[in-house]
């Protein structure tokens, strides 16, 4: 039996639904027994998403917003929720979550014997800020592999992997200190530049928000960026969204109109155009060319 994949109506959503029959193997199964995913997704710029559940459900449901803002309301309190902050809905409580505007949200319920040491403490936001050692980008390509592997995959070795996948992936936010430490932090201003772009690929940020960042003012850090580069700061940025697209379309299903959403940016015939100008072809001849 194949896992469903479910269309909820969001420009670019991508999501895995396990039928019972998987489930109950990874109920069974001795290694993905302690912590497994019956449903996970992403929905890219979610417009006025909105979920009850008054019974609650079985599962635990991990949101991870990275753009956006929304809000959830359990136990009869209403949390605010803003980019670059998660959380953790407990099993089996009534709730409710969603957007007034939009959010990009990666999604996951999980469950399992070891499932609750990654849920603690995680029932109020969660703040991951950006900062040199910060790893989101490492965090959203685990996240990317899980769904991946269980897009394509329905036998009990995808289902140990995608568990394995997991364990990673909370740890990476239960234990965000361990997880920074294991990428040595750097002071160079471009570097900084660029990491930032890095941690943002999915978003569409301005110069602006890189100077912000950096602290420094735009004529000095422009000069210096293209000193270092041999380019703007923009059409650096740009560039990386192409490569990152590249490697999108060389390895997954992913169709065009969703992985503009995945370099952050919503207008599938803007992104064909960029693209087609960097890589001198189009991102669907870059597709059939990499198969």
């Amino acid at each position: 039996m194949k896992r469903i994949e479910k269309k909820d109506g969001f420009q670019g959503e991508r999501q895995v639904v396990l039928p019972p029959m998987l489930v109950d193997m990874e109920e069974r199964d001795e290694l993905t027994q302690n912590l497994y995913i019956t449903d996970i997704g992403y929905y890219p710029r979610a417009e006025h998403h909105h979920r009850v559940r008054e019974g609650g459900i079985s599962q635990y449901v991990l949101i991870y917003c990275v753009d956006g803002s929304g809000f959830y309301i359990v136990g009869g309190k209403r949390h605010e929720v803003v980019k670059n902050q998660y959380f953790i809905l407990p099993i089996g409580k009534p709730h409710e979550y969603g957007t007034e505007e939009h959010w990009t949200i990666y999604w996951v319920h999980f469950s399992g014997s070891a499932a609750h040491v990654y849920a603690e403490g995680a029932a109020t936001p969660q703040t991951i800020n950006v900062a040199m050692n910060s790893r989101i980008g490492d965090r959203l390509n685990i996240f990317e592999e899980m769904l991946t592997t269980l897009q394509q995959g329905n036998e009990l070795e995808d289902l140990r992997y995608s568990s394995s996948l997991l364990h990673h992936f909370l740890a990476s936010m239960r234990y965000l200190g361990q997880f920074r430490r294991a990428q040595p932090e750097s002071l160079d201003i471009v570097e900084q530049a660029i990491h930032y772009m890095r941690e943002n690929i999915e978003r569409h940020i301005t110069i602006d928000d890189v100077l912000h960042y950096v602290g420094y003012s735009q004529s000095h850090f422009s000069a210096l960026f293209k000193r270092r580069t041999g380019q703007s700061p923009l059409a650096y940025f740009n560039r990386l969204k192409v490569e990152y697209a590249c490697h999108l379309l060389a390895t997954t299903h992913l169709k065009v109109n969703q992985i503009c959403y995945k370099v952050g940016i919503e207008d599938s015939l803007y992104f064909s155009r960029l693209f087609s100008k960097i890589m001198g072809m189009s991102p669907t001849a870059f597709k059939a060319r990499s198969q």
